[in-house]
């Protein structure tokens, strides 16, 4: 298994990221951190997972090991995929996809093009166990009324969650959006 590359980026293509390590050239399918960590002409270090199919070698790229781990663990969920789990991992980070699986945030799934409501439930209901997730805390707990008013208004799941997370966790839903809005 190849688990870790460290080079200097030196094409993308519309199936991925070419990595020069040591005069070699790795076609990385990388997530949207693991690309964002990439800078033309500097050594960066991403951590992979080798993807074996039958007709190919697929090689997956991430920004650091709870990316991988979090990709590993969805591939075990059935009907979810490579090119799913990679969705997934890019859509949140790490700690955002955890806490939605503890809380049973399907919504923060289907906001995922690609991901149907029986994938995101599957997701929840296989990794819940399997991850062995801890209860999340007050400052992690989601709000649904709140969120659900800044979706509404326009926002994304992941933006709508981020503004909550900057207000008071003790405030009324509707204290909470006005606290959201004015920092926005």
């Amino acid at each position: 298994m190849i688990a870790r590359l460290t080079g200097k980026p030196v094409a993308r293509a519309a199936d991925g990221l070419v990595l020069d390590v040591g005069g070699i050239g790795y076609l990385l399918r990388p997530s949207v951190r693991a690309l964002q960590k990439t800078k033309p002409d500097r050594e960066v270090t991403l951590d992979t997972y080798l993807v074996v199919r039958e007709d190919a070698l697929q090689l997956y790229a991430f920004a650091e090991p709870a990316e991988r781990e979090l990709f590993e663990h969805l591939l075990s969920v059935s009907g979810v995929g490579p090119k799913v789990a990679l969705l997934i991992v890019s859509g949140s980070t790490p700690a955002e996809l955890r806490r939605a699986i503890v809380l049973e945030d399907t919504a923060r799934f289907l906001a995922i093009p690609g991901v149907g409501k029986k994938t995101a439930e599957r997701v929840v209901l296989e990794l819940k166990e399997k991850l062995g997730l801890e209860q999340i805390g007050p400052e992690g707990t989601v709000d649904f009324v709140a969120r659900d008013a800044l979706l509404e208004l326009g926002y994304s799941i992941v933006e709508a969650d981020r503004a909550l997370a900057t207000t008071d966790p003790e405030a009324p839903p509707e204290e909470r959006v006005r606290q959201a809005l004015r920092a926005a």
